[in-house]
């Protein structure tokens, strides 16, 4: 399976490159509709540098050509997300992840 990338809406500002330091909105679900995490259920957005591996690949790539503004679903392969190691007791070994991510800003 690959990562399957699909805009929900598509942004007007700045483009998320490899590199650059990103602020975003997510909501994290497994497959059978149970929810992991949010970043809005906690009002806090996250920022994270794209393409450094500081995250998961899914996200690395899914982030990558979006634009500020831009809303995304992400539906991501285990091989891209935490494998057969799974992640903190909350999601499973080879789990294929369901993101929805809002890119809030693209910093300089």
């Amino acid at each position: 399976m690959d990562l399957i990338i699909e805009d929900l809406q598509t942004g007007s500002g700045k483009e998320a490159v490899k590199g650059k330091d990103i602020t975003v909105h997510y909501t994290g679900w497994l497959t059978d509709g149970s929810q992991f995490d949010s970043s809005l259920s906690r009002k806090q957005p996250l920022t994270i540098t794209l393409g450094v591996g500081q995250v998961i690949r899914g996200w690395d790539e899914g982030f990558s050509g979006m634009k500020e503004g831009g809303k995304r679903k992400l539906t991501i392969p285990p091989e891209m997300g935490y494998g057969a190691r799974g992640a903190g007791g909350v999601i499973p070994p080879n789990a294929t992840l369901v993101f929805e991510v809002e890119l809030l800003k693209v910093h300089d």
